[in-house]
């Protein structure tokens, strides 16, 4: 048995994953060998247990699951009922699950258990597996996040891990009266990853964001093993963000946060010179509540208390900032002026930069794609790409990076850390002595002109279609902090809690690979093609350098991106319900490929602000901040029926009518077959007509400054573009003016619905036929 074994909070934990293996393989009618024993059933498993009324009784067995966003309620709650598929998590690149909306057959449920059946058969436990924690997690995880267990719309997985949360955590005293739950934020974040310039700025931000991962995982294991606690107790690890459940003793855990704190910062500090700070603290948790409405509470209190430490951030270290200390020439990626061991970034002609920042750059060389990551005491490891080292003072920690999966001998003290990884065959003792899974949404395109290594900023201009650019996306979830703290309600409980923060990383940091790498696979199938790539390339020519917990920063040829944003969101809908309150904003810049990666990614963000600003679940594009429903547009759709326009506009405009054409998406598929001079001349008009109306609101609004005439400002807003319209329709070819399939865009043009939109439709018209061969702008 792996030592780890013979702790208490390990053996509780591993009891209750070996129950939940046995509920599996009994539901799938496995015949599991008699050898095989559970651990005996302590008390604090048997406290677990009750709290979250998983009882032995017939009536306690995998059923159906619910879709579990379906309990979620702000304003508004969710009118359809979702089920999940049942499924079997694939080893690589799982497929998006979409939820269907009728509950699965008794047929459907019979291939699960055969498929469970099979593959465990197949898989040949010994008694080393059913001690093996991880390898029993991941069984559950693999063939029980699609079935319901207790509760109809908890997955047997989220029931089993939060169980063996609790049952950890009590292992001192099953009777305790509290637990804690301690909560970290890596703060500064932002001032880490996109404040650098320089060449290669794309390959270094995205080795940062990486980096902050490891660091992350870091502070977890370091937490883990000061408080004897297995990986089962992390609630949630990611993007700089912690949670975990602790025991009732107040003082270990006061202890734990003290010392892996202080520890932390004084290396963040030394570091990245005060840029990063760990916030990190622990609130009460009563016991009981963790299956009640009133977890919360405790849930609530986690970002004010970390918010007080933030702005205290390194308070006791001030008379260290305070020092005078030497400043050299400084760094010309991260700009820090505190080492004098400047040298050429990549080669003798690049810019001069620091230890961090060459390092960096060097591990983005090696992040292609990565299969495997070892955390251990030992400085060298053969066959490693990269090493990352955390130097403590007495005890370093190296992590070791590998591209591709492969055997290697590791010690106690190592952790393997296998990367999206389900292969139920990488988890056993026989390759590794501490295996675990470590997910991250890391797919890039290859460069097609070095082998190994990522496409280049350059490259994905050159490729784009139409001009010359780069662009950036950056999205992010609405309101998902209150979606967690209030969102579940009378409903809230640790399994829920769980699973819907399980559920969010693998949309982020998994399902995303698997739609940028397989676009058809990956799509919601009721939507076919439903936005048709304007490219003349089927590749997906994006770079990850970012997407995590709830949010996602993605760089690429500029159509490609722009097209990408809408099979997220599209994707990200239906993978949550369509529930109305759970919804997606994004912004995206367009950039040359030398303009400063860090002030595109500002742009970015200022289009994902203006996008939030529009009433969220929208985005922000060509300077115009529109919703999803705007941007995709419709074709032959009844006003009536139209989600995003207010009702005030409809009863003003009308809304007895069908639309030919609605929104951007269908006029720009249509107009792309327009002749190259045609199609600029048209463009240029319809650009003239967008900029006069805006012109003409903006002086209206500032004649007129307190509100009221509403009615003049929508009779500028949808008919002042009617006789420019007219005009420019006119003026276009015969041919074009008598093609019956063409009739739909002209009379739909002059539908004052569609007045919104003349920029965006001009605009992104205008980049796809543009020919430029700057790469400067």
């Amino acid at each position: 048995m792996n030592n780890q074994g013979y702790n208490p909070s390990f053996k509780a934990a591993l009891g209750v994953m070996q129950q939940a293996v046995f509920e599996l393989l009994k539901w799938s009618n496995f015949s599991l060998s008699s050898e095989f024993k559970t651990e005996p059933e302590s008390s604090a498993i048997t406290k677990a247990k009750e709290l979250f009324s998983w009882a032995e009784t017939s009536e306690i067995k995998p059923k159906p699951l619910r879709l579990l966003f379906d309990a979620v309620k702000l304003e508004h709650k969710q009118d359809n009922i979702y089920y999940a598929q049942p499924q079997v998590i694939k080893n690589q690149n799982p497929i998006i699950p979409y939820p269907v909306n009728q509950e699965p057959t008794e047929d459907e449920l019979q291939t699960l258990k055969n498929q469970i059946n099979q593959e465990i058969q197949d898989l040949n436990l010994t008694q080393s597996d059913w001690d093996n924690l991880s390898l029993l997690t991941l069984i559950v995880e693999k063939y029980g996040s699609f079935i319901s267990f207790v509760y109809p719309d908890v997955a047997l997985i989220d029931l089993a891990r939060s169980t063996a949360a609790v049952a950890s955590a009590l292992v001192e005293d099953s009777e305790a009266q509290n637990l804690y739950l301690i909560a970290g934020d890596l703060s500064g974040i932002q001032n880490f990853i996109y404040t650098i310039s320089s060449d290669g700025a794309l390959k270094s931000l995205r080795a940062r964001s990486f980096y902050l991962e490891l660091v992350t995982e870091e502070i977890v294991q370091q937490l883990l093993i000061k408080l004897k606690l297995p990986k089962t107790s992390v609630i949630y690890a990611g993007g700089g963000n912690l949670y975990i459940l602790s025991s009732g003793d107040q003082e270990k855990a006061k202890d734990a946060v003290q010392k892996v704190g202080d520890r932390f910062n004084k290396w963040l500090r030394k570091t990245f010179q005060g840029k990063v700070f760990l916030a990190l603290d622990y609130v009460e948790l009563p016991t009981a509540n963790v299956s009640k409405e009133e977890l919360s509470e405790a849930w609530e209190k986690v970002p004010q208390k970390l918010g007080k430490l933030k702005h205290r951030k390194f308070e006791a270290e001030i008379s260290d900032f305070l020092a005078i200390k030497p400043s050299y020439e400084p760094c010309r990626v991260c700009h820090r002026d505190d080492t004098e061991n400047l040298k050429p970034l990549s080669d003798q002609d690049s810019v001069l930069a620091c230890p961090t920042c060459r390092d960096m750059f060097r591990l983005g060389g090696e992040l292609l794609k990565v299969d495997l990551i070892i955390r251990s005491p030992e400085k060298e490891l053969t066959g490693s790409h990269h090493r990352i080292d955390f130097d403590w003072d007495q005890t370093p920690i190296y992590y070791h990076v590998f591209r591709q999966w492969k055997q290697i001998t590791t010690q106690e003290s190592d952790t393997v850390l296998l990367v999206n990884d389900w292969d139920l065959e990488h988890y056993r003792f026989r390759w590794f002595k501490n295996p675990s899974p470590l997910f991250l949404g890391q797919y890039a395109q290859e460069s097609y002109e070095e082998q190994n290594q990522t496409i280049r900023a350059n490259e994905l201009a050159d490729i784009a279609e139409g001009i010359k650019r780069v662009g950036y996306l950056r999205m992010d979830v609405d309101k998902l902090g209150q979606i967690f703290a209030k969102g579940l309600g009378e409903h809230q409980n640790l399994p829920r809690l769980a699973g819907l923060s399980r559920q969010m990383t693998y949309f982020f940091k998994v399902y995303l690979n698997s739609l940028a790498e397989n676009r058809e696979d990956n799509l919601f199938k009721p939507l076919g093609n439903s936005v048709k790539s304007l490219s003349q390339s089927d590749r997906k020519n994006l770079v990850f350098i970012y997407a995590g917990g709830d949010d996602l920063f993605i760089s690429g040829a500029w159509n490609e991106v722009v097209e990408f944003s809408f099979d997220v969101y599209q994707s990200f809908r239906h993978y949550t319900g369509q529930h109305p309150e759970i919804t997606i904003s994004g912004g995206i810049s367009l950039a040359g490929a030398k303009f400063p990666l860090y002030q595109a990614a500002s742009e970015s963000g200022e289009a994902e602000e203006k996008a939030k600003g529009n009433g969220r679940d929208s985005l922000g594009l060509f300077n115009t901040a529109l919703k999803w429903e705007e941007w995709l547009g419709k074709e032959n759709i009844k006003v009536s029926q139209l989600q995003t326009i207010d009702a005030t506009i409809k009863k003003y405009l009308g809304m007895d009518f069908t639309l030919d054409i609605f929104g951007v998406l269908p006029f720009v598929e249509r107009l792309q077959t327009l002749e190259v001079n045609t199609s600029r001349n048209f463009v240029r008009n319809l650009l003239t007509t967008a900029q006069l109306q805006e012109q003409k609101i903006k002086e209206f609004q500032e004649k007129t400054k307190a509100k009221g005439d509403e009615d003049s400002l929508n009779d500028i807003r949808y008919y002042l573009h009617l006789p420019k319209i007219a005009y420019t329709l006119a003026r276009l070819p015969d041919k074009v003016r008598n093609n019956e399939g063409f009739r739909p865009v002209m009379t739909s043009l002059k539908n004052p619905y569609n007045a919104p939109y003349f920029r965006a439709i001009a605009t992104w018209i205008e980049y796809l036929n543009r020919r430029s061969n700057s790469q400067d702008l």
